[in-house]
């Protein structure tokens, strides 16, 4: 997936910025910001996936067709994921038809069909919204691109979280040269669907020996559907609220990455939209740009590492003065005025 990347032309490795005056406000050792604000000409980390699933399934298809005829790619969004796939359909010579979930601000719509693919916007929920667009993927010459999975269809999502890794390689080195060996202490990780999540756990806690850091999921408190889960031991979905974290307003885990967000996240924690928009200014005085969404692993280590029982969480996770933290934020302000990244 790393080589696939690389030889696109807009790849670049994001920046991995270092903050001390956040490491010094929560009493750890090192905090890096892994900024997602320009991925692939994107203003989010979203680029990686859809562009990997995209190829792999126009593979297939040639594969299996003498003489494969254009092909509509189908997904739905609260924003990046669908501008990324349309992207790559107008980029490769298909046609791609895009379902929006009521909420999704304007701009992220205009965004979507400036990338030439067809935007149908839906009176309901984002759940409501990948049900209308797996039924239009039913018809001939379409494939839906989908980076969220249901018993039945995995492969594709499965193909976009392949395609997060080149993430998590870039922190790898990006921290080798920061002279950080080991790799972190902790990653926080923003979660809607917990497609990126399952990629961060594939990464972390695949390695055969050596470090393996402690893993954080966040969440708003309007769509806490992997809280709930790991609350009941089993995947359930929730009724979604309004939240400016529109794109992790997402009410049900994907099929794919419950197994791995039950078996290997450490902690888990829902916020609210006050929290994310303070982590958001703080971020971009900081020199990151950082909508609600990338801003929410911020708000939610604070939530963790600070009031009550502080000392008994900052155990459970093994940190102390000296540990390195890395939070992943996922889009930049650029993305739109309500953030609109679905992870």
């Amino acid at each position: 997936m790393r080589d696939f990347h690389m030889a696109l032309p807009d790849y670049a490795p994001t920046p991995l910025t270092e903050l001390p005056a956040l490491a010094a406000e929560l009493g750890v050792g090192r905090v890096f910001v892994k900024d997602e604000s320009s991925r692939l000409g994107l203003p989010a980390f979203k680029a990686l996936g859809a562009s990997w699933a995209v190829q792999r399934v126009l593979d297939d298809r040639a594969a299996s067709s003498a003489a494969p005829g254009p092909v509509t790619l189908v997904t739905a969004t609260d924003g990046n994921h669908g501008r990324a796939v349309a992207r790559m359909a107008r980029l490769l010579g298909q046609q791609a038809h895009v379902f929006v979930p009521q909420g999704v601000h304007p701009a992220a719509v205009a965004a979507i069909a400036a990338e030439k693919a067809e935007v149908t916007e839906v009176s309901g929920s984002y759940d409501e919204a990948v049900r209308l667009a797996a039924e239009t993927a039913a018809a001939p010459d379409a494939v839906l691109v989908q980076d969220t999975a249901w018993p039945g269809y995995e492969q594709i999502p499965g193909w976009i979280v392949e395609g997060y890794s080149t993430l998590c390689a870039e922190i790898d080195e990006q921290l080798t040269a920061e002279g950080v060996v080991e790799g972190p202490d902790l990653v926080a990780v923003p979660v809607g669907v917990g497609s990126l999540a399952q990629a961060v756990l594939t990464h972390y806690r695949s390695r055969p020996c050596g470090h393996a850091p402690a893993l954080l999921s966040v969440e708003p408190e309007a769509a806490p559907c992997v809280l709930e889960s790991l609350t009941r031991g089993e995947p359930v979905s929730v009724t979604t609220g309004e939240t400016t974290m529109a794109g992790l307003n997402c009410g049900t885990p994907s099929s794919i990455a419950w197994p791995y967000l039950h078996g290997g996240l450490d902690a888990a924690v829902a916020i609210d939209d006050a929290d994310s928009a303070r982590a958001a200014g703080d971020l971009a005085a900081f020199g990151v740009s950082s909508g609600p969404c990338g801003a929410a692993t911020l708000a939610g280590l604070r939530a963790a590492l600070t009031g009550t029982g502080t000392e008994e969480r900052r155990s459970e996770l093994g940190l102390g003065s000296d540990s390195v933290v890395v939070l992943l934020s996922t889009e930049g302000t650029a993305a739109n005025p309500h953030s609109t990244t679905d992870h």
